[in-house]
């Protein structure tokens, strides 16, 4: 039989009980289960979770390899409790056709650390202009379920609706990066109060709400799925929340900076807080908080985005957008919502991992810890503290707001299909 048998483990927080991995799946569950020929580890003390899912992944590979690799991110999300990703499209080239989506697909296989699910791009170069190969990217054998342009806002509202259309066919998923363009030239942080005194242009929250306005009305009048991508403001939240209550087919996320930085981080202008959307206020902070509690908001996804540091440490006019967040999504969701008693262990897991892999089609993860269910899995020292130290992170870029930050828990072990990918809090390859 061999395997692993994991013991004194505590699924979902709750009481301790063993875990026999066999052959990719959950084959035991019980206490005193005898280790026969499995290997042993002592989960003592230590949460349980399904494979967290993270739908918002930026890989960078094929093109930007000095910013990251299928390899490398994949490394920082099995460290981080990943079992899946899903990778955004805007590679380059853009993965807006069957080709490339398979390539990183196949790449993902090889590096064998999580599963990296491509995400095809909307239109074609993500210009805007006309469709991708929606079609060809779903019949690929990646099997393409979600398609956005993140990064970019699909703004004309003829084509979004066009893409809503299409994708019904095959149920598939428009992931909508919701920005106005218009009213965010030039913007380089959240507008109020604080962009005046600092000189910079502001990025209004309405300028997201709009879009979200817009495209939920969309989708429901076309009866297709729509994800809103990084919600960022307390406005976005209520429209979202409006649109549930009346049955429209929307689903959104909150990234784990959003979660808990805000924009008073930027009196420094350090660039490693300039992100898209920008960091806003503690009343929007709160307002994510409170719907990602609620279920308003769906998922904690990363928008993980890796940058050269000739890319970040520049002066703010000139830096890209974008944070690391693979290696400390799960510490910062327990320092928001876990100790202060708005999600609990079962609901970490529904916000984490069951809801993203459902959004995204993954059959095999997000399922409960139960006999005969994938062998995907967590095991996080909930107690435990981390300095997060950037020369220890697993990316190849080294853009993380969390530098020198204490932040609670640990993962200590990551099973993709039964088998370790990280043990004792290391990377096994």
């Amino acid at each position: 039989m061999a395997g692993f048998l994991l013991t004194g483990a505590h699924p979902y927080g709750e009481g301790a009980t063993d875990i026999r991995l066999v052959d990719g799946v959950i084959a035991e569950v019980g206490s005193g289960l005898t280790p026969g020929s499995a290997e042993v580890i002592d989960a003592a003390g230590l949460v349980a979770l399904p494979g967290l899912v993270d739908l918002h992944t930026h890989l960078r590979e094929p093109g930007r390899e000095d910013a990251e690799t299928v390899q490398t991110g994949s490394r920082a999300a099995a460290l981080g409790g990943y079992t899946a990703v899903h990778a955004m499209a805007n590679t380059e080239p853009v993965a807006d056709t069957a080709g490339v989506v398979e390539q990183v697909w196949r790449l993902g296989r090889e590096a064998g650390l999580v599963d990296v699910q491509p995400i095809g791009a909307v239109t074609v170069g993500l210009r805007g202009e006309r469709l991708a190969e929606l079609g060809a990217m779903a019949d690929s054998v990646a099997g393409v379920r979600v398609f956005s342009d993140d990064g970019l806002c699909v703004s004309d509202a003829v084509l979004m609706r066009r893409a809503l259309e299409y994708v019904r066919a095959f149920d598939g998923v428009i992931a909508q990066h919701a920005q106005e363009p218009r009213l965010t030239e030039g913007a380089q942080m959240n507008e109020g109060i604080r962009s005046g005194v600092l000189g910079m242009r502001g990025w209004p929250g309405v300028a997201e709400e709009a879009v979200i306005a817009r495209d939920v009305l969309l989708a429901a009048h076309v009866g297709s799925r729509l994800h809103v991508c990084h919600v960022s403001t307390a406005g976005s939240v209520e429209i979202i929340r409006i649109a549930k209550e009346r049955g429209m087919p929307v689903t959104a996320e909150v990234t784990p900076h959003h979660l808990m930085l805000t924009e008073e981080l930027i009196d420094g202008y350090d660039p490693v807080y300039k992100v898209n959307p920008p960091l806003r206020t503690a009343d929007d902070v709160a307002a994510l908080r409170a719907g990602l509690a609620d279920g308003t908001i769906d998922v904690v996804a990363t928008d993980h985005a890796p940058h050269t540091p000739e890319a970040k440490d520049c002066e703010w006019d000139a830096a890209a957008f974008g944070m690391l967040g693979l290696q400390t999504a799960l510490s910062v969701v327990i320092a928001t919502m876990v100790h202060p008693g708005l999600l609990d262990w079962r609901d970490v897991a529904d916000r984490m991992s069951v809801r993203p892999a459902q959004i995204g089609q993954l059959d095999a993860h997000g399922a409960k810890l139960a006999v005969g269910a994938p062998a995907n899995l967590v095991l996080v020292d909930a107690g435990a503290e981390v300095v997060v130290e950037v020369a220890e992170l697993a990316s190849r870029s080294r853009n993380t707001p969390y530098a020198g930050m204490t932040l609670p828990g640990k993962v200590v072990a990551t099973f993709l299909r039964g088998a370790p990918t990280v043990l004792d809090g290391k990377a096994c390859r």
